[in-house]
């Protein structure tokens, strides 16, 4: 009996614990700001082409999540990051004008994505997801802000 008392002591205290950090995980660490927002939607919305590109019987679905990147994307044009304020003031103006031609340029290659799905070519398509992967991991190196993960 009493060691019975001890595991649901000891499985109490994990449920507990579990149930603490869960809780912790769930509430965002900093409110995010406008254009974390839009691209929080376009992260969301690419995750999904990513997954659904090579499927040709999903391509409607896949181009409704490119019109939802599409148009965060071109929110995000309007925006300005968040990181602007690290950079010396003398080259601000550069680092935006450096940003927002990032952001126009993953805009064509989401149309060209566009028109490829609208062929059927997927093959293509898959290619072209490819190519905004990659434009995305060097754009975030050079204008988003990296932030420690949070503590638990």
């Amino acid at each position: 009996m009493l060691l019975r008392l001890r595991h649901l002591g000891t499985l109490s205290a994990l449920a507990l614990a579990l149930t603490t950090s869960s809780l912790q995980a769930q509430q965002p660490s900093e409110p995010k700001t406008e254009l974390g927002k839009h691209m929080a939607a376009m992260n969301s919305a690419f995750r999904t082409i990513g997954q659904q590109i090579a499927d040709a019987s999903k391509n409607a679905s896949t181009m409704e999540q490119l019109t939802i990147f599409e148009t965060n994307a071109k929110e995000a044009l309007a925006l300005e990051p968040e990181k602007k304020a690290q950079v010396p003031a003398a080259d601000q103006a550069k680092f935006v004008a450096d940003y927002k031609a990032g952001i126009q340029k993953l805009i064509e290659t989401a149309g060209r994505l566009h028109g490829a799905l609208h062929d059927g070519k997927n093959t293509e398509a898959a290619a072209i997801v490819d190519e905004m992967r990659s434009l995305q991991r060097a754009s975030h190196d050079e204008f988003r802000i990296r932030r420690p993960p949070p503590s638990k």
